[in-house]
């Protein structure tokens, strides 16, 4: 199992780091947005070396793909590119919504997620996720607070409460929490066994903004799994 991991995620206004060796678990949290392109490489380069790691020991580099702030997942991917060449690692895009999902599950022991994530412009980030042995999700959307569909024993978790907290419908909890590097830590075996890494090369972000409606084949996936015991 690889064991020696980066972890990074600048999707958001906050920015998270993470690198575990071993049993080790070293994190960072800071000022995100424009502040990210300028922190986001010294603090990694001082996590490493607390860890007593060199980059090119890593077993690979975990990176917030999105969706989320354009600048951020921008940051993000270059970044996670320019250490991949440089150390000759493979990259492990992560969707930020699985992110947010896999949070609400570790703070909240929540099963079945819809992630939402503020995408501004009066829409939201939205996907969902149920957590079980094996992991079943929607592909992410950009919807209006009130398309969010949300089945029924489903909890709501993410960072568009404060905005859009009205217009969502209603869940059986609502969990603020954020896509953190910890979250993507520990979904990242489970995607490496799974061959989700990629070359450096072939690292790209996640865009939906021209994605705004669900299709027949997703809407039905969702019932499906909310009619699941």
């Amino acid at each position: 199992m690889p064991d020696k991991l980066l972890a990074f995620d600048t999707s958001t206004e906050t920015l998270s780091i993470a690198v575990r060796h071993g049993d080790l678990l070293l994190e960072h949290t800071g000022e995100g947005g424009a502040q990210a392109s300028s922190t986001l490489i010294p603090r990694i380069q001082q996590l490493l070396a607390e860890a007593g790691l060199r980059l090119r020991e890593l077993d690979a580099i975990a990176f917030g793909r999105g969706p989320g702030s354009f600048t951020g997942l921008r940051t993000a991917c270059s970044v996670a590119q320019g250490l991949g060449f440089g150390a000759g690692l493979r990259l492990l895009p992560i969707d930020t919504l699985h992110a947010v999902a896999e949070e609400a599950r570790h703070r909240f022991d929540a099963a079945r997620v819809v992630a939402v994530l503020d995408a501004r412009m009066d829409q939201v980030y939205t996907a969902c996720y149920d957590l079980g042995v094996e992991v079943v999700a929607s592909e992410a959307e950009l919807l209006e607070p009130e398309n969010v569909v949300v089945p029924a024993g489903w909890v709501l978790a993410g960072n568009a409460f404060a905005a859009y907290g009205d217009r969502l419908p209603r869940a059986a909890a609502r969990h603020e929490v954020l896509p953190t590097a910890a979250a993507m830590l520990r979904l990242a075996p489970a995607l490496i066994a799974a061959d989700r890494t990629v070359a450096a090369a072939d690292a790209w972000p996640l865009y939906v903004r021209d994605k705004v409606a669900q299709t027949t084949e997703e809407r039905a996936a969702i019932k499906a799994a909310a009619a699941m015991p």
